[in-house]
């Protein structure tokens, strides 16, 4: 057993999980994969089975512990190289899952990566606040994930349109994170959600805390959102 597979390990003993020799397969298949693409794709900054296991997978994981996606639909929206929707795909294969980025080289990898982990999805080359305006895409999803970058208000807007009612938006985030949430009230509430819960959960291993928000979805969503993208970022609701 490797760095990675006992990093991974001890997180989930801790975090009440349980990874089977054959999800401990496909983390190592899907850890060496990133490793081979990153050195010509750029996918991330974080290398070496410590920092992976611990920054990207058990990060990911962590979800499992916040909300029960067994036999739900999720959307992983600015996946990337495929963070968070794969690993959780790997400790919950009864998930529906997809995984939607703007570059086609992150969802050729992710493509691939799946394929490596013997995983089902569907990954989507598209913009998010097209695909969310997509009668096929629109309000179909019980969960949207995200772990993109962009700041709570233009996050919501570009996430909330894929989540059915009833449903809801997984954000994660930074513990420092309050101003943030505090300013995207307004547009989740636009939207036709509220703020549910703030999670903070410990990368068990590290002195590390990460943050997830729940806005659960309580109507649908206007017609108006989402909107142009340059809208979007030039005047976040």
């Amino acid at each position: 057993m490797g760095v990675l597979e006992e990093k991974l390990n001890f997180f989930a003993e801790n975090a009440g999980m349980n990874l089977n020799e054959d999800m401990l397969r496909s983390f190592r298949a899907y850890y060496e994969l990133l490793e081979e693409r990153n050195k010509v794709m750029n996918l991330t900054a974080i290398s070496g089975e410590a920092d992976v296991a611990v920054l990207h997978f058990a990060d990911s994981l962590a979800l499992l512990g916040i909300a029960d996606l067994r036999g739900k639909s999720v959307i992983d929206i600015g996946s990337g190289a495929g963070f968070p929707g794969i690993p959780l795909k790997i400790a919950c294969p009864d998930m529906d899952l997809t995984l939607l980025d703007a570059q086609r080289k992150r969802v050729d990898f992710m493509t691939e990566a799946a394929k490596a982990v013997g995983a089902e999805v569907e990954a989507i080359h598209g913009r998010a606040e097209e695909y969310g305006a997509d009668p096929g895409y629109r309000e179909r999803y019980d969960f949207a994930v995200s772990r993109a970058v962009a700041g709570l208000n233009i996050l919501a807007e570009l996430c909330l349109p894929f989540v059915k009612v009833g449903g809801a938006m997984l954000a994660m985030k930074s513990t420092d994170s309050d101003e943030e949430i505090a300013e995207a009230r307004n547009a989740i509430k636009k939207h036709g959600c509220t703020v549910e819960k703030i999670d903070d959960y410990p990368l068990f291993g590290t002195e590390i805390t990460r943050r997830c928000v729940i806005i659960r979805k309580e109507s649908p969503t206007p017609k108006a959102y989402p909107r142009r993208f340059a809208k979007i970022q030039k005047e976040p609701l």
